[in-house]
């Protein structure tokens, strides 16, 4: 497999494109910090806002309808497992697995005041996800 090498304009952006027909992988590379090719696919890791409805049915509180915010998409890593060398009979742990997950990188707690029965009021708390990373699952 030969990388075919673009050399875009003047702006010193280097994008190395390498397609495998077997696995149907490209890949790029940027420099200066601009952004890859990768962060054009709409099934990246990424942040995802939808609308949930908090309630409490045990106080009869009045409902109120939020943004939240979720991690999801794939990530660009490929999951794999190398057997490990030992020098003993026993292997407790025979492979060494590596893999990338779409997790929240940083998120704010927020929260929701509901209105209840007899005029109470009662919290809500959550976290609110401002970015999401692809990074070593767990």
């Amino acid at each position: 497999m030969k990388p075919s090498i673009h050399a875009g304009p003047p702006s010193g952006l280097l994008l190395v494109l390498m397609c495998c027909p077997l696995l149907g992988l490209i890949q790029s590379a940027s420099d200066n910090g601009h952004p890859h090719l990768g962060d054009t696919d709409p099934e990246r890791c990424m942040r995802h806002h939808f609308v949930e409805t908090i309630t409490h049915s045990i106080y009869k509180c009045n409902s109120k309808m939020v943004l939240l915010a979720r991690c999801e998409g794939h990530c660009s890593h490929t999951t794999r497992s190398d057997p490990l060398i030992s020098f003993s009979s026993v292997l407790k742990q025979p492979f060494k697995s590596t893999c990338s997950c779409c997790r929240p990188h940083t998120s704010k707690l927020k929260a929701v005041r509901l209105r209840c029965a007899g005029g109470s009021r009662i919290t809500a708390t959550y976290r609110y996800i401002l970015a999401c990373n692809c990074e070593e699952c767990s």
